[in-house]
């Protein structure tokens, strides 16, 4: 086991306190995506995951971004990635185009509707990213927790296999 001693027990393992550490960071994620999510759906009719493809969209600009790096990003298979970008499309939120280098490759850039969209569901979202966890924080605490979880992020997606 890789210089880790084994457990003594179940509780010995419960109460690790590394075992604690990354189960307190998945529970805050998916507290945090909760709140934060619902209030999109409740603002904007949108779910979280629309959201997030906005942002990916955004990020790309009009070059646009292929569906396939949307799957990586979202962690998602081609499938659920392009079910994904069907709703999204069907909501008037994104646009399709083949790329001009490869026509198998679809683009995805935002929409008018989307770009709209986006801009003011961010502005919500950043309010509640304050109130619920950044205005938590010290202004130095803050910008270590910012830092650390870019990259624990970064290794993480280094160490991602390829979606299928």
């Amino acid at each position: 086991m890789s210089g880790v001693e084994e457990f003594g027990s179940g509780q010995e393992a419960a109460n690790d306190y590394r075992v604690l550490a990354f189960g307190r960071l998945l529970g805050a994620a998916n507290r945090l995506e909760h709140l934060l999510g619902r209030d999109l759906e409740e603002e904007f009719g949108i779910s979280h995951s629309i959201f997030e493809l906005l942002l990916l969209a955004g990020r790309a600009g009009s070059q646009g971004i292929p569906v396939r790096d949307i799957a990586q990003a979202r962690v998602l298979t081609s499938g659920g990635a392009t079910r994904l970008v069907q709703r999204a499309s069907a909501l008037g939120l994104i646009e399709r185009e083949n790329s001009a280098s490869d026509a198998r490759i679809q683009l995805i850039r935002l929409s008018a509707h989307g770009e709209d969209l986006l801009l003011r569901a961010s502005t919500r979202h950043v309010e509640n990213i304050e109130r619920h966890l950044l205005n938590l924080l010290s202004p130095g605490e803050a910008e270590v927790f910012s830092a650390a979880v870019k990259k624990i992020s970064k290794h993480a997606a280094r160490e991602l296999p390829i979606m299928p």
